[in-house]
């Protein structure tokens, strides 16, 4: 399976974005789907993540920074995932991934990565 990531681009602080992670195979068999961000100097942290009864029970996670702003979502009858980015702020700048496994917390062998997609919000 390959990840497709997509939906990056500028926006203005305060405007959406959506992201698109689309597979080529089916995504039922990954417990856990995340995107993540990654800045400058910076490892990637966890910005949100559902899951499929894996890690974290049936249920969606985001990080403090960014709760009440943004929205993910999981169909796996299309194999996709998308993240609702609403309210931006510039300190969501950042090359968002998007990641499929076993669990969302912590790398594990056999995770699936996309390629990373550019989002600047600019004040």
């Amino acid at each position: 399976v390959q990840l497709q990531a997509s939906g990056g681009g500028w926006v203005q602080a305060g405007g959406s974005l959506r992201l698109s992670c689309a597979a080529s195979g089916s995504i039922r068999n990954f417990n856990d789907v995340g995107w993540y961000r990654q800045t400058p100097g910076s490892q990637r942290e966890l910005v949100a993540g559902i899951s499929n009864g894996g890690s974290a029970g049936r249920g969606d996670f985001y990080a403090d920074s960014v709760k009440g702003r943004f929205t993910i979502s999981r169909d796996n009858a299309k194999d996709t995932v998308t993240l609702q980015m609403n309210s931006l702020k510039p300190e969501d700048t950042g090359v968002y991934y998007c990641k499929m496994g076993v669990t969302m917390f912590v790398s594990r062998r056999g995770d699936i990565w996309g390629q990373g997609t550019l989002v600047t919000v600019s004040s």
